[in-house]
């Protein structure tokens, strides 16, 4: 929860740098860029919803350590479980949208906005902004790891994997969502607006809902102890 309060926090900085600028374009970008950070954080939302649902803790700690042989009592992490796959999907989807990442960076759409709501910042300014951007991805990369793909935990629950220190297995997972951010980039062309804001509330959203729905109805099944 605390995660989600202060990600949304991000939202004030950006629209406080278009408007100080006293520039249209880096205004246009602001306003751009918290309506698109406020669309995806509904869907991130519920889908740190349905993560807590399955592994019943707040705790990342407990969230990680719920993965450990979560598949066949051999394969560690959520993103292989049928109902939170696609949350998976969803979730990473969701962080390069807010974090303005194309193909989602319409915010610094250069044929449009010239570079953003940093147009008018140079030197400290400028590079504080870039600073925080590269922050964020990072927290996401970290999120991605941590919530669907067993954080510090080895790929496959087998014991001699567990000697090589945790928070090698955790960079190692945030170094390969860092590169695949860096690949989508290079290679996926940018979304109109109108696009961006569809995925967001026409498909992200009702998928995300959906399977919240799906998990809790699976979770009390197996409470009451319905045959499944």
């Amino acid at each position: 929860l605390y995660i989600l309060a202060a990600s949304s926090l991000g939202v004030y900085g950006i629209i406080l740098a278009g408007w100080s600028s006293n520039s249209k374009y880096p205004f246009y970008s602001a306003i751009r860029a918290a309506a698109q950070m406020v669309s995806y954080e509904v869907s991130i939302g519920f889908v740190l919803i349905a993560v807590v649902l399955w592994s019943g803790t707040f705790n990342l700690g407990g969230i990680v350590e719920g993965q450990k042989g979560h598949i066949l009592g051999l394969i560690n992490g959520y993103g292989f479980n049928p109902l939170l796959f696609p949350m998976a999907v969803v979730f990473f989807i969701s962080s390069l949208a807010e974090t303005q990442r194309a193909p989602f960076d319409l915010t610094e759409a250069e044929s449009e906005l010239v570079a953003g709501y940093q147009t008018e910042y140079s030197s400290m300014a400028f590079a504080l902004y870039w600073l925080g951007e590269y922050a964020n991805v990072l927290l996401m990369c970290t999120l991605n790891a941590t919530l669907f793909w067993g954080g510090y935990l080895p790929p496959v629950d087998w014991a001699p994997l567990y000697m090589v220190p945790g928070i090698i297995w955790l960079f190692a997972k945030i170094l390969f969502f860092f590169f695949v951010f860096s690949w989508v980039k290079a290679t996926v062309p940018r979304y109109r607006y109108d696009q961006l804001m569809r995925l967001g509330w026409k498909i992200f959203l009702p998928l995300s809902l959906t399977f919240v729905f799906l998990i809790s109805g699976w979770l009390m099944v197996q409470r009451v102890g319905l045959p499944v």
